[in-house]
Order: C-alpha cells, then structure tokens, then sequence
C-alpha cells in the first residue's frame, strides 16, 4: 500500500512535496525521542502483520474465555469498530466531518439482507461474497456522496451527511415492498463448518445457539482485524501522509499538485467501505435489518466514540467502540444494584454519565484517551532526551 499513487497526474507531487511539510510533526515521535530501538519491525507491513497475528491470539483468548453474553457484545463492540475506524480516517486524517456514517452502514446491512433473506428459496452466496457486494454498494453510495460534498467545510459538510442519515434510511419505508418496511429483513445465520463446531465443542463446551453466537462473534471479530489492518497500513502510507497534508496546509498541498478535490472524495469512499463492511456485520450479528436501527443517533454515536477515544488512532476507535458497548449497561447496573433506582431511572442516568463523559474528555483531553496517553508519552521521552543531552 506504501506505493499507492495520487489521483492527481503527478504520482510523486504528493507522496514526496507537501507531506514533508504539513506531517513533519507527526512523523518526528516516531523517530524516537530518547533513541529507543524498537522491538518491532521496520517494516510497517510487517510490523502489521505482526500486531495482526497477536491480535488474533487476543480475540480467540477472549472469545473463548468469556461467556455468551460477553461474545454478542464484543460482535458490536466489533461493528461499531469497523465503522469508526473509516471514520477516524475521514475525520482524523483527510478532517472531514461526517453524520451520516449510519445510513452508509444501512446501505451494507440491508444489501446483506437482500443477498441473505431468510425468504429466499435458493441457496444463500458465500459470506465472503456478500460481504464484498456490501462493501461494493456502500463504496458506490460513498463515491457520490463524496463528489457532491467535495466542495463542503466543517458544519456545512456535517449538515449534509446529517441529512443523509435521516434521509436515507426512511427509503426502507417508502420502497416497504422490497425493504418490508419498518419490520425489516430478516436475515439466516450464516452456516457453521464442521470444524469449527467439533473445535469449540471441545474448548467450551458451547452447544445449540452458543454456537450460532460464538461463530457470529467469530466472524465480525476477524472482519474487524482484516479491516484495520488495511486501514492502518493506508493511514501509514502515501496517501494517509497526503491526506494529512490536505488536512493541515491546503494552499501548500495545492502548490505541490495535489487535487484537494479528489482526495477528499477518495477519503469519503475509503471509510464508506469501512461503514459498508460495518453494516453487513452488524446485519450477520443482529440478523435483521431494519430503518430503526439506522436512526441518525447511530451516527452521533459513532462520532462520540472517534472524539473519546482519540482522532486519527484506531485505537481510539477501537476504545471509544468498546465503551459505547460496554459503559452503558454497567452504568445500569450501577444505578440499580448500588443507588437502588429504577430500570427506567438507571437507563436515562447511563445517558447522562455518558454525556459527561464526553465533555470532561472535550475539556481535559481533546486528543482523546489514547491521543492523551500518546502526548504524555512523548513529552516524558523528550524530557528524558533533553535530561540526557544536558548531562552530556
């Protein structure tokens, strides 16, 4: 991905000329402030690789080692995921603000609905190839939507992919025939092979229904790895350093050749296929596919975990997914079990928390938390390197 070229017709104007100016800053701590030698690869490919592979191991560990319950939840930790990692691109990266990242997720729910239908009488497509349709699709909505918001800034960007969350979801409505309305399409889970059942049989003793969920888990969590790899391999190459030029120094990156133009719309379509691949996960994870479920909070709530957990880092988005799954219900039960309120009372109040949560991490940590953490890693780095050199 390392050698990727620009739309423009210039391939080396904006891999070479302006990144050098607009992410000077940004590839500086990677340098190593203190001189530290890295035990990882150089390599970024294989450095990936490498945090793919551990993070294989990490997932089956967990998926293994927690109960039922725990692997539905971490299936949506994993969609949700996916989603905010194209976002944090978009947004972190090329700076581009998006509300509509929901509807875009509705478009690859419902074209795995469409290929999956419990009512269809033939045999159902490989889940490989109707995660690549989704993906196709939602890519496609993207790349118009992208070229027609192209000229579009900071809050009139974001009110028009608003309306593209509210908008488009309620074409399930009006096309009711297809879309079956506000029930939705109900989708067939998708089948086990042999071996994968004879193994967590052994493992876990999971039987019936545990399977389905285990093997569901299974699948949106290895879609989830698969995705960021590409991604952070992208956000490390030629064009994650010249969107991040397009970001900083507009005039600059204009001066070097760069159509501000095409690389905004290319960073709308990049994450549209994350959000396509996100909407056919939580299809195969909810096995429905229905407008509420598309409601533009969900896209608020994927800007939520982006700003939380850290723009521009998949590991906030990975971070502010997990809290958005999992704070909610352990605020409930916080509320009820130790304040003794009611289940309406401890919901509404989770919402709250949540909210203040967001303002206190606006406040105190605008990078968000792993953004935080990673400044005050290279601000200790720095003192400890100039410590160094004084002594020297």
């Amino acid at each position: 991905m390392s050698e990727t070229q620009t739309p423009t017709g210039d391939p080396g104007a904006a891999s070479d000329a302006a990144p050098t100016t607009a992410t000077a800053g940004a590839n500086a701590p990677s340098a190593g402030a203190g001189g530290r030698r890295s035990l990882l690869p150089r390599i970024t490919l294989l450095r990936h690789l490498l945090v793919l592979v551990v993070g294989a191991a990490v997932a089956v560990l967990l998926l293994e080692s927690t109960e039922l319950n725990t692997n539905i939840k971490l299936g949506n930790v994993a969609y949700l995921a996916i989603a905010a990692g194209g976002l944090t691109l978009l947004t972190g990266l090329s700076g581009q603000i998006s509300l509509g990242h929901g509807a875009l997720m509705a478009v690859g729910a419902y074209t795995t609905a469409l290929m999956l239908d419990v009512e269809r009488s033939e045999e159902p497509p490989s889940l490989a190839l109707v995660f690549l349709a989704a993906v196709a699709a939602t890519t496609l909505v993207g790349a118009l939507v992208g070229v027609a918001a192209a000229r579009l800034h900071g809050p009139y960007l974001a009110g028009a992919t608003l309306a593209l969350a509210v908008g488009l979801p309620g074409l399930a409505l009006y096309f009711s025939d297809t879309f079956n309305g506000e029930q939705g399409l109900t989708i067939r889970p998708p089948e086990r092979p042999e071996w994968f059942t004879e193994t967590v049989e052994q493992l876990s003793g999971a039987t019936g229904r545990g399977l389905n969920d285990k093997w569901v888990a299974y699948i949106a969590v290895a879609c989830l790895l698969i995705s960021y790899f590409f991604l952070a391999n992208l956000m490390r190459s030629r064009m994650g350093r010249t969107w991040r030029a397009v970001r900083d120094q507009e005039v600059a990156a204009e001066l070097a050749g760069i159509s501000l133009g095409a690389w905004r719309v290319l960073a709308f379509v990049v994450s549209a296929a994350a959000a396509g691949l996100a909407g056919a996960v939580l299809a195969i994870v909810v096995q429905l596919a229905a407008p509420g479920s598309f409601l533009p909070v969900l896209s608020l709530s994927l800007l939520t975990a982006v700003v939380i957990g850290g723009l521009g880092t998949l590991t906030g988005a990975l971070l502010g997914s997990a809290l958005l799954v999992f704070l909610p219900p352990w605020l409930i039960d916080l509320g009820r079990d130790v304040f003794d309120m009611e289940e309406a009372q401890a919901s509404q109040s989770s919402f709250v928390v949540y909210g203040l949560l967001l303002v206190v991490t606006m406040l105190f940590a605008p990078a968000g938390l792993v953004g935080t953490i990673r400044l005050a890693l290279l601000r200790r780095r720095a003192a400890r390197a100039l410590t160094r050199s004084g002594r020297g």
